[in-house]
């Protein structure tokens, strides 16, 4: 690949470079040079966009594609295009297909599906078999496939001595373990966060409690196990502090919120929407505060979008029995460039590779290519035409966003929305 990307203000700390416009010389894939007012005797295409921004790669620690099993919310080649469109040029991918990946063929096949795109597709294996939470499923076989990591997307392990067990197995080829954050016997029936708004809508709550519980169990275990931890989509103030204090005590645990758990309280729920039907569901305003502060301050290691396509047919029903879930990777830079400043909103979407062991490649002379471009401050309302997914479950929808993105170059090649 050989291109010449005009006048672009590149956002990256660990470049020579950072915050300044330059022009970037691209040569089979290696920068060859950067600097202003660059020539292009070899007639290289182009890139040129109004008030171009460039950053490392932005990566997404958990997105859900219906393939294998369910198609019809989600294949991998349109969620590897969304995910493009959206600016990533890496997702995690999680488990919760049918069959759910739990083996090294899985671990496979999903790769497999995902060959030669511009964006990279790493798969999360799920931790234990059918992601039934009852026998843990092929660790080692899988992360020995290419998972870079084992969760039961959205199904909390209820045994502890199995956790324990996860955390004792993994520990001995650096696997990481992912545990959602929810006690099932405290939450019941819930379906919404339990507080005044629940109580007025007639609807189950799903309590602070309930998270808080299984956060405390985990870290417990994972002091004694020494073990290697992360807490996916945190929601509460507790869940903030109980981390914090863990990370002082030099555990290694890491966390991630989700997007929409910063952005939205439990108050907006008032005329039983489903599309804000989410787990773990939208706190209150003390929650969301705690958790902005938590990014912050890094106690909340990544936020994620937690794309999660889900049919209509299961979304369009009364508020009790619809699916949990919203789309989320075409608003996730406009979302976070709503709470955040540009430097922070790109730091959040990069830092996260680090624990996920992949590489970062700054943008400097003589390293590969694997690049965002956009434009942080066009400003627009979310709506369905900005919906690139199957599947049209937006939270976002109707929302005032700051931000969009306009392609990536990754894995060398070149995706111009």
């Amino acid at each position: 690949m050989n291109i010449l990307i005009k006048s672009a203000t590149i956002i990256d700390p660990k470049s020579e470079f950072h915050n300044t416009t330059q022009d970037i010389l691209v040569e089979k894939g290696i920068i060859s040079q950067i600097g202003q007012h660059l020539k292009n005797p070899k007639k290289y295409q182009e890139i040129t966009f109004e008030n171009l921004h460039i950053s490392q790669g932005w990566f997404d620690s958990s997105v859900c594609f219906g393939e294998p099993g369910f198609e019809e919310r989600e294949t991998i080649k349109n969620g590897l295009k969304t995910a493009a469109v959206s600016g990533f040029t890496t997702v995690a991918m999680n488990a919760n297909t049918h069959p759910v990946i739990d083996s090294n063929s899985d671990i496979a096949f999903v790769q497999s599906k995902a060959q030669n795109h511009s964006v990279t597709l790493l798969a999360i294996g799920a931790l234990t078999r059918e992601s039934k939470g009852e026998d843990l499923a092929e660790l080692y076989d899988m992360k020995n496939a290419g998972a870079i990591a084992f969760y039961d997307y959205k199904k909390p392990i209820a045994n502890p001595n199995l956790m324990k067990l996860a955390l004792q197995y993994t520990s001995n080829f650096d696997g990481l373990v992912c545990s959602f954050p929810q006690d099932n016997k405290i939450t019941g029936l819930g379906v919404m966060n339990e507080n005044i708004t629940s109580t007025s809508l007639g609807l189950k709550g799903n309590p602070n409690l309930s998270e808080e519980l299984q956060v405390s169990r985990d870290l417990f275990l994972l002091e004694y196990t020494q073990g290697k931890l992360h807490i996916p989509t945190i929601s509460t103030a507790g869940s903030v502090s109980l981390i914090r204090e863990a990370k002082k005590k030099k555990l290694d645990v890491t966390c991630s919120v989700a997007i929409h758990n910063l952005f939205f309280t439990d108050d907006i729920i008032t005329d039983f929407n489903t599309a804000y039907k989410v787990l773990p569901p939208l706190r209150t305003q003390e929650d969301v505060d705690a958790l902005i502060e938590g990014v912050k301050d890094g106690t909340i290691d990544m936020v994620t979008s937690d794309h999660n396509p889900i049919d209509i047919e299961l979304k369009k029903v009364e508020f009790d029995h619809a699916a949990y879930g919203t789309i989320g990777l075409e608003s996730a830079f406009g979302a976070l460039q709503s709470l955040f400043t540009l430097k922070k909103t790109i730091d959040i979407l990069t830092k996260g590779k680090a624990r996920f062991g992949i590489e970062q490649s700054t943008i400097n002379i003589g390293n590969a290519l694997n690049v965002t471009l956009f434009n942080p401050d066009i400003k627009y309302t979310f709506s369905t035409k900005d919906i690139i997914s199957k599947s049209k479950n937006a939270i976002f929808e109707n929302q005032a966003l700051k931000g969009k993105a306009y392609g990536i170059i990754s894995n060398g090649q070149l995706f111009l929305n």
